[in-house]
């Protein structure tokens, strides 16, 4: 079974990704989009918050903090994918602004598609073999097959059969998640996660990664004055990142073969798995505190 499973790994990672965004297109339709147009700022906000800000404090935590290279690539993976289908599910559950949610993490799925490999290439080149060249058209290719187009046929069956959409991305979601159960059961099995040779403070660093993200999303979306409910929408979108395209960048980036080790594309795997797990306990006390707040407002 784990020959198996590193053999077809990175489709693995692509019908995990795929089920994920048909599940989101299934609960969005186009006047989500229209909303934008009502809403300029704080999509702005939220759009430099993404493609901007969260870069920047990846670049920080490379330049100044000793991690390990295949952390520091997974860091850069975090930072340079969107927010995912969680973020707008905490956004909904932390009474905030769920259509600017959806708004934006649209938006940069589609985004994506350009500033993904750009992200990258800015953050990651020098920590990869010489030999190593960014796969840029191939990232952009894969984006748009395994991330845009099932979002786009989302969208379709929720236009086309309305009555059957919740269902069917509560399945398509699930289907997700029973995906990233495989990777990480598979990549345990084929011994490639272990965190008895990862210092704990190396651990302490990637926690402090998703913390400061947090820090400053809180700090920096209220600096420009916007409604409570928009800024825990961005502030969700900040924190909670699309970790099911992030498998499958590892997975096309660093592809497993039986029999040979590669302790950079497992310490990437093992960023992910850690940043995805955290930044669950993290939303689940923006959704305690938010709704605190909500509840003291209205008394």
């Amino acid at each position: 079974m784990v020959g198996l499973y590193i053999e077809y790994e990175y489709w693995v990672a692509a019908v995990q990704l795929i089920l994920a965004m048909l599940g989101m297109g299934a609960g969005l339709q186009v006047a989500d989009f229209q909303k934008v147009v009502a809403q300029p700022k704080a999509v702005t906000v939220g759009l430099i918050m993404q493609l901007v800000i969260v870069p920047v404090i990846a670049l920080a935590f490379i330049l100044y903090t000793n991690l390990p290279p295949g952390m520091i690539i997974g860091i850069a993976i975090i930072a340079a994918i969107p927010g995912g289908t969680i973020s707008n599910v905490f956004t909904l559950m932390a009474r905030g602004n769920v259509p600017l949610s959806i708004s934006i993490t649209a938006l940069t799925s589609v985004a994506c598609l350009l500033t993904t490999p750009l992200i990258l290439e800015l953050l990651i080149a020098d920590y990869m073999t010489d030999s190593f060249a960014m796969p840029v058209l191939r990232i952009a290719t894969e984006i748009g097959l395994f991330l845009l187009v099932p979002l786009l046929l989302g969208m379709v069956f929720l236009r086309q059969l309305p009555a059957y959409a919740k269902q069917f991305s509560t399945l398509c979601v699930r289907g997700s998640l029973l995906g990233i159960a495989m990777i990480a059961l598979g990549s345990l099995g084929a011994g490639r996660l272990d965190m008895t040779g990862t210092p704990v403070t190396d651990i302490a660093l990637l926690f402090g990664f998703i913390i400061g993200l947090t820090i400053v999303g809180l700090w920096l979306t209220k600096a420009f004055g916007l409604a409570q409910h928009d800024n825990t929408a961005i502030e969700m979108e900040v924190t909670v990142r699309n970790i099911n395209l992030g498998f499958l960048l590892k997975a096309s980036l660093f592809p497993l073969v039986a029999g040979v080790e590669n302790p950079l594309a497992d310490m990437v795997l093992l960023s992910l798995l850690l940043y995805g797990s955290w930044q669950l306990v993290m939303g689940a006390v923006f959704i305690f505190w938010r709704r605190k707040q909500a509840e003291t407002a209205c008394q």
